[in-house]
C-alpha cells in the first residue's frame, strides 16, 4: 500500500517508523511512501467508531470517591471573623506558617549545595537515589530492626508513602483499620480506591491509647491493614512500650500487618521516649511511613519514605515489587532533597530538635494550664507532636448542636479558629495547634475563656436532683 499526504500546500507522507520503505522526490515536492504491510480498512468500522453523537465527558468514580473530611467540614463552615480582633488560625498542621519555627541553618545550607553541584536536576530511580535510601536506612537503622537501602522507597512526603502503603496491601473489597480519632487522610485515601474503612477507637481517660478490645473486634478475613499512628496526630499522644507491645500481638494473632504512621517520631516531650514499632516486632511485618516534613520543620520540601521491616520474608518479593511499581506512576521525589538527605540526616546538630521540642511543650503546657480551668472544657496534655485536643461539655453549650457549630461561633466572636474533631471522626472536640509564636497561644487561651464564659450554661437544679 502507497499513498500521499498534501499537508499545508505541500505533499508530505508524514509517515516515520519501522516496517516502512520511503523516497522523496525532491523536484516536485512530493514524499512517497511505501508500506510493506497490507492494512485492510472498514470504513463503516472508522465512522462508527471514531464518532459520538454528543459530548458525554465525566468525572472517573475515583474522583467522585476522594473526599478530605476537613475540607468537607471546613469548606461548609460560616468562618467570618470579628473585625475588631486579628485572626488566630490554631488550625493549621504546617509548624512554617507564622515564621517562628524556621528549619535549621544546616538544613537549608545542604540544600544550598545540592543545588550548586548541579548533579541532581534530572531524574533519579522511581524509588530514589541508591545513596539516598542507604542514608535513610543508616539514620533509623538498629539491631533489633536492620535496615539497607533496598528496604527503603522514597516518597513525595509522607502522604505518598502512606497512599503507596495501602494501595500495595489493599485490593478495593478489603478493609482497614484506622484510629479514631485520626489523621482524615487514610480515609481520604482508601475509600477513593475502593477500600473500607473500619475505626477503633482510642480513649481519651488513657492518654489516647488504643481501645485493643475494640479493635481486635473489627478484624474480619477482608482486613488487609492495621494503621498505628504514633506519636499522633490530631491527639499529641506517644505510646509508651507496652502499650505498643500489645498491639503487636494483636496483629501478630489475626496475621494482618502494621502501616506504621512515624512522621512525628522523636517529637516527643522530655520525660517520654519514642519507640519506632518495627524494634518491638519479631514476626509482624510492618512497613514504617515517615519523612522530613515535620521534625525539621519543611513540609513543602515533599521528601517522605516506606522502610519496609519483613524480617520473616511475610511480604516476600512481591510486596517490594509492588511499591517499586507503584512508585514508578510519578517517578520519585524532588531530586534536589534527595541530593541534601544525607547532609539533613547527618549534619542538623541536636540543639535544633531540643529547641523544636522544647518550644512545643512549653505551649502545650500553656494551653493546657489555661483551657483545664474553663468551666465547659476538658483538654487531654499531649506527650509529644504538634497538636493538643480539647473535649467539650456540650450540655453546657446548649446554643450549640455540636463541636462544628462551637469552632464556628467561637472564629464570629472570637476570631480563633480551631479545627472541631468532628474533622477525625470524632465530635464534641477541637483540636489546637501548638506551633504558633507563645504571645498568640496566650491571646487565643484568653479568647476561648471568654467565648466560654458567655455561652456556658449550669445544669439547671430541676436536672441536677434528677441525677442524685
Amino acid at each position: 500500500m502507497s499513498f500521499v499526504v498534501k499537508m499545508n500546500g505541500v505533499q508530505n507522507n508524514g509517515i516515520h517508523g519501522n516496517g516502512m520503505n520511503g523516497s522523496i522526490m525532491n523536484g516536485n515536492g512530493v514524499h512517497h511512501v511505501s508500506v510493506r504491510t497490507h492494512v485492510s480498512v472498514n470504513p463503516a468500522k472508522l465512522k462508527a467508531g471514531s464518532h459520538r453523537q454528543r459530548w458525554n465527558v465525566r468525572p472517573s468514580e475515583m474522583s467522585k470517591k476522594t473526599l478530605n473530611p476537613i475540607r468537607a467540614i471546613v469548606d461548609g463552615m460560616k468562618l467570618t471573623p470579628n473585625p475588631e480582633k486579628p485572626m488566630i488560625a490554631l488550625s493549621i498542621g504546617d509548624p512554617t506558617v507564622f515564621g517562628n519555627l524556621p528549619t535549621d541553618d544546616a538544613v537549608l545550607h545542604a540544600m544550598k549545595d545540592a543545588i550548586d553541584s548541579h548533579k541532581y536536576n534530572g531524574y533519579a530511580p522511581s524509588v530514589g537515589y541508591q545513596k539516598s535510601r542507604e542514608a535513610v536506612a543508616n539514620f533509623y537503622s538498629c539491631p533489633e530492626a536492620p535496615l539497607e537501602g533496598k528496604d527503603v522507597i522514597l516518597a513525595s512526603g509522607c502522604s505518598q508513602a502512606i497512599e503507596l502503603a495501602i494501595s500495595v496491601l489493599c485490593n478495593p473489597g478489603d478493609n482497614i483499620l484506622v484510629p479514631r480519632p485520626g489523621f482524615s487522610l487514610y480515609k481520604t485515601l482508601a475509600v477513593s480506591m475502593g477500600i473500607q474503612v473500619k475505626h477503633y477507637n482510642l480513649l481519651p481517660e488513657k492518654s489516647w491509647e488504643i481501645d485493643l478490645q475494640h479493635l481486635e473486634s473489627l478484624i474480619d478475613n477482608k482486613t488487609a491493614c492495621l494503621i498505628v499512628n504514633n506519636p499522633s496526630n490530631p491527639c499529641g499522644s506517644v505510646f509508651t512500650k507496652e502499650h505498643q507491645q500489645k498491639i503487636i500481638s494483636v496483629a501478630s494473632r489475626n496475621c494482618i500487618p502494621i502501616l506504621a504512621d512515624e512522621i512525628y517520631g522523636d517529637m516527643v516531650f522530655p520525660g517520654c521516649d519514642f519507640r519506632a514499632l518495627a524494634p518491638l516486632s519479631s514476626d509482624v511485618p510492618i512497613l514504617s511511613c515517615g519523612g522530613l516534613a515535620k521534625r525539621w520543620l519543611v513540609p513543602g520540601w515533599r521528601m517522605g519514605w516506606i522502610l519496609i521491616h519483613d524480617r520473616n520474608n511475610i511480604f516476600g518479593s512481591g510486596i517490594r515489587e509492588g511499591l517499586v511499581k507503584l512508585s514508578q506512576r510519578i517517578l520519585g521525589p524532588c531530586t534536589v532533597v534527595q541530593g541534601a538527605l544525607e547532609s539533613i540526616l547527618n549534619e542538623t546538630p541536636p540543639e535544633f530538635y531540643q529547641s523544636t521540642i522544647s518550644f512545643l511543650k512549653s505551649n502545650s503546657e500553656i494551653c493546657f494550664s489555661e483551657l483545664s480551668t474553663v468551666s465547659g472544657l476538658n483538654p487531654v496534655m499531649p506527650s509529644g507532636a504538634m497538636y493538643i485536643m480539647v473535649g467539650i461539655e456540650m450540655e453546657h453549650f446548649p446554643e450549640f448542636q455540636n463541636d462544628v457549630e462551637f469552632t464556628e461561633r467561637l472564629v464570629t466572636e472570637q476570631s480563633v479558629f480551631c479545627l472541631p474533631a468532628t474533622a477525625f471522626e470524632y465530635p464534641n472536640y477541637f483540636r489546637i495547634v501548638v506551633t504558633v509564636p507563645e504571645e498568640m497561644m496566650i491571646e487565643a487561651c484568653i479568647r476561648i475563656r471568654e467565648f466560654c464564659a458567655r455561652h456556658y450554661r449550669p445544669r439547671s437544679q430541676d436536672s441536677h436532683e434528677l441525677d442524685q
